[in-house]
């Protein structure tokens, strides 16, 4: 024990807290601070002066008050257990905690990151003799219903296999592989491996965008796709609808694990999001939602340090599901109050303030935030992707504050969020002139392979109608809708299908919540149809007062809804309307 260093607080600013003196504490080490023993990150190191940021309540601690070393950085417990369970910023357990202390935390809480009683029914995959490398799977465990949990050696390790135990039942800690290192000495493997948050997990390679994050939302799927390990803002003034946007994703998407983080969000928000994913059945598999989802929780009245950690350790735990050869969605919702705990950490620092009181180096963390996204080929063979899915919050809706602006710099993926839309219940509010998607090239090969050949092409085609009803408009606010020729009323009409019935979703109607990749396609297919026969009847001078009282514009916006999600082959009969209300339009005008 003597051999602890430990060092006396000096002064106290909020979470943070200075020791005076040589302490010989390490940059980024963990430490234990004051009597409770609250959870600090040395984040600041001088010759005479330590800084330390502390992730609890500070209320009550005194200057003289002993802080103690661990030597080791902050890191994860990364073992199963982790899926079903709900974390706050540093990844104690929640329920725990509440059976310890009660509705709130309360400081100096002590518990187990994971339950190391539980049994699990292991199956070990290797022999005696066998040579291991960083990330070899060693055991099997089945975590959840919908996830098998692969133990693995540690990214730093490598060595040779002396003895395993036989399948059965074992807790996180107790030995299961012993090994022989490359040095000689032996190394006893449990089903845990720590690892620091700040340091991404290494891996093989990274592969290139290729394959789109199924979300079954038509606006992001087929007009703003995100590729899986790709990333996406989604930036929006309040009540725009940040946090459906996500929730529909983590349930729908065709990722096999989520981790959603909320960070410095309502209390009230957090706690939605637990009853509703506690009781929704995964579409994929029939079991709960939850045996695939973790969540962390550091709501907007919990310490501010933990909030910024929040991030961190929830991508620690996606990488390491990744590296399993799992695709990983991480939802974190929102970036903005994370930068906040920033600024506020920052100036408590005295740090030198950028734009808006921001810290110079915000742009650093928020790129370095999402460059740990990405497809990749793990240590062990497999292949894993990373998605990130940030909410950004602006305050007034200004999408030209830092966060917003920097955010853009290193997505490749924006889907702005409008409030004319939102407060005229059109959702998701995505607007699509403001949003855009860099991997529409990327994925291009994909659609073509496994969806249609003139998918893209249809999806520019609805494109370029939607930018022509944008200049059209302006003329219509000026001078009216009269004065234009039938053509351009003719845009203006099948815009306003687009608008409402294919970019226009409801999440609570069973058949328009989640839509396949073939629905999307087959409904691009009808719209552009009826484009393609009105404009062979403008051509022949009928007028669209006309054409409007066939009432077919309005039943081919009500596709969405009418034709079932089990029973596609209904959307070929509404060609046959289409050209059943275009002879009708003749025979009438004749």
């Amino acid at each position: 024990m003597n051999s602890v260093k430990t060092g006396k607080i000096y002064g106290i600013n909020g979470p943070v807290i200075y020791l005076k003196g040589k302490t010989g504490f390490k940059m980024s080490e963990m430490v234990y601070v004051g009597k409770e023993k609250l959870v600090g990150e040395v984040i600041s190191l001088d010759k005479d002066l330590t800084t330390i940021q502390v992730y609890e309540e500070t209320s009550g601690l005194t200057p003289g008050e002993e802080v103690e070393a661990t030597g080791a950085a902050v890191s994860v417990t990364l073992a199963p257990g982790i899926l079903n369970n709900i974390f706050d910023g540093i990844e104690r357990p929640l329920e725990k905690i509440a059976d310890s202390g009660g509705a709130f935390i309360t400081r100096g809480v002590s518990v187990d990151s994971l339950d190391t009683q539980k049994l699990w029914d292991t199956h070990i995959t290797v022999k005696p003799g066998e040579v291991l490398h960083g990330g070899t799977v060693i055991a099997e465990v089945q975590e959840t219903h919908a996830i098998l949990h692969k133990c693995m050696v540690p990214p730093d390790m490598e060595g040779t296999v002396i003895s395993v135990v036989s399948d059965g039942q074992y807790t996180i800690n107790d030995v299961i592989v012993t090994m022989e290192l490359l040095d000689g000495s032996r190394k006893e493997l449990t089903m845990m491996q720590k690892w620091p948050i700040r340091v991404p997990r290494p891996v093989h390679h990274r592969y290139p965008a290729s394959v789109p994050l199924i979300t079954g939302q038509r606006i992001l799927d087929t007009m703003f796709p995100i590729a899986k390990g790709g990333t996406a803002a989604i930036p929006g003034g309040f009540g725009t609808g940040k946090t459906m946007t996500q929730h529909q994703i983590a349930k729908w998407s065709d990722a096999d694990i989520i981790v959603y983080i909320g960070c410095g969000e309502r209390g009230n928000e957090m706690t939605q999001v637990l009853e509703e994913f506690s009781q929704l059945v995964d579409p994929r598999t029939g079991n709960q939602l939850m045996d695939r989802t973790t969540l962390i929780a550091n709501t907007s009245n919990m310490p501010v340090a933990a909030r910024e950690a929040s991030i961190y350790t929830g991508l620690t735990l996606a990488e390491y599901y990744r590296d399993m050869g799992y695709d990983v969605a991480i939802m974190a919702d929102s970036t903005s109050r994370w930068a906040e705990a920033l600024r506020e950490l920052s100036g408590r620092l005295e740090e030198m303030p950028a734009e808006e009181g921001f810290p110079a180096y915000l742009a650093s963390r928020l790129s370095a935030f999402y460059e740990r996204a990405g497809m990749m080929q793990t240590l062990n063979g497999s292949t894993g992707s990373v998605s990130i899915i940030g909410a950004v919050s602006p305050q007034g809706g200004d999408f030209s504050e830092p966060v917003t602006q920097n955010t853009k710099r290193f997505v490749r993926c924006f889907w702005g969020l409008d409030k004319t839309l939102a407060y005229s219940r059109h959702f998701p509010a995505i607007h699509w002139l403001s949003s855009y998607s860099e991997y529409l090239n990327d994925l291009s090969g994909w659609y073509s392979d496994y969806v249609s050949p003139k998918f893209v092409d249809y999806r520019n085609r609805l494109m370029a109608l939607l930018n022509q009803e944008s200049s059209l408009m302006e003329i219509v606010k000026l001078i009216g809708g009269d004065v234009l020729p039938d053509d351009q009323k003719l845009v203006l009409e099948i815009a306003k299908v687009i608008r409402l019935g294919f970019l226009q979703q409801n999440a609570f109607h069973k058949d328009d919540t989640c839509v396949s990749m073939e629905k999307q396609f087959k409904m691009m297919d009808v719209i552009l149809y009826l484009y393609k026969k009105s404009r062979q009847l403008v051509a022949m001078g009928m007028p669209m007062s006309v054409l409007k009282a066939e009432g077919i514009y309005e039943k081919v916006i009500a596709i969405k809804y009418d034709v079932p999600n089990d029973n596609l082959q209904l959307l070929d009969l509404y060609k046959k309307d289409i050209d059943d209300f275009y002879h009708r339009v003749i025979e009438k005008n004749a």
